[in-house]
């Protein structure tokens, strides 16, 4: 079973960056759609972005469009997200996701890392 792993979360003020890292040994994200959700306190989970596996088609939700960026590494065999412009409203746990399966739905997952926006 293949657990992802997320790096890179931390405190940061209001208008600080961050970039956050997933990946797992062994794991190669280049052949699979990728995705980064996050979920608030009291929210549900919502996906803010993802990526095709070829790289061709890239979502992101209004809310983070302009300030975030997926980026895969196909050398590093590593997925990252980087943040800019951070919001308040950006606080969250943030999670990277690989292999869609279905609307929404992806197989392999990691566990999370905590992003906290300070004003």
């Amino acid at each position: 079973q293949v657990q992802l792993v997320e790096s890179g979360g931390g405190l940061v003020q209001a208008g600080g960056s961050l970039r956050l890292a997933c990946a797992a040994p062994g794991f190669t994200f280049r052949t699979f759609h990728t995705g980064w959700f996050r979920q608030a306190p009291g929210k549900d989970r919502e996906l803010i972005t993802s990526m095709s596996w070829d790289g061709g088609h890239v979502y992101y939700v209004n809310s983070v469009k302009g300030r975030f960026t997926i980026v895969r590494d196909n050398a590093n065999n590593t997925l990252y997200l980087e943040m800019n412009s951070l919001k308040p409203e950006d606080t969250a746990v943030y999670s990277c996701a690989a292999d869609l399966v279905g609307p929404g739905r992806f197989k392999y997952w990691g566990l999370g890392t905590q992003v906290t926006v300070s004003s």
